[in-house]
């Protein structure tokens, strides 16, 4: 059975995927990493497509689009596409909504699990830690922003800066704790890829932050087909249990 989905993921790929296409430069969350890496290996050698990928937090992917580096395709958060949009800097009717990240607690593989099922709660595992990896703030990403707005509004906002391990995204803070440089961190889902992390599960409701992705073509893509053929085979059917299992919810 699980060779019959692999067969029917490729061929959904290869019909997906224009012929002669050469070179695509696309431009992406940290948030999209896991499942995208994976996509884009099968992608890539089903249609011949090269990629050349750009990963980082909201703010570094916002120097590197406003760069004015040639971009075909960019995979971003939901506010930070609603700027591009009103800079006319997205083709007209290419934007499509990819699902839904939220934030979680990671703790290393092996040590006591931490309380969070109240904003109470979090405060306290955050205040016992020594050690809080986040995102470095200048680089803006969702999640560091989101902690800060926490912390502060739980007077706990110094404690957490003096606390913390500053990394270059989630999947850097997740490492971090993975390799017991940090104790705890707060970082997207879908961002915890290292073996020894281990996530202890979302925040409460209260204090959640959802961030919707979307992809789509800027209006200087030099290859909107081929990047429109690479959307279509994301969203396709096939790619269903991908999401799903990187931990990412439909649009609601």
């Amino acid at each position: 059975m699980a060779a019959l989905r692999a067969t029917a993921l490729l061929l959904a790929m290869m019909a997906a995927a224009p012929a002669g296409a050469a070179e695509l430069n696309v431009v992406a969350a940290g948030a999209v990493r896991g499942v995208l890496g994976g996509m884009i290996d099968d992608y890539s050698r089903q249609s011949g497509l090269k990629f050349n990928l750009t990963v980082g937090p909201t703010g570094q992917l916002r120097d590197a689009i406003a760069s004015g580096k040639p971009t075909d395709l960019v995979i971003v958060s939901a506010p930070l596409m609603q700027e591009m949009e009103q800079t006319g800097k997205i083709t007209a009717g290419s934007r499509v909504d990819l699902g839904r990240v939220g934030l979680g607690v990671v703790v290393r593989e092996g040590t006591p699990l931490p309380d969070i099922s109240t904003p109470e709660a979090v405060k306290q595992a955050l205040i016992k830690a020594n050690t809080i990896a986040y995102t470095d703030p200048k680089l803006r990403a969702t999640s560091v922003e989101q902690l800060m707005k926490f912390a502060e509004g739980f007077g706990i906002k110094d404690e957490v800066i003096r606390k913390g391990v500053i990394s270059t995204g989630g999947n850097d803070a997740a490492a971090k704790v993975a390799e017991g440089r940090a104790d705890i961190a707060i970082v997207p889902i879908t961002d915890i890829h290292a073996k020894e992390a281990r996530l202890v599960g979302p925040l409460p409701e209260a204090i959640q932050l959802w961030t919707v992705y979307a992809a789509a073509i800027p209006v200087s893509s030099r290859d909107p087909d081929s990047a429109r053929a690479f959307v279509a085979a994301l969203t396709g059917p096939a790619m269903r249990d991908r999401w799903i299992k990187a931990g990412w919810q439909s649009v609601k």
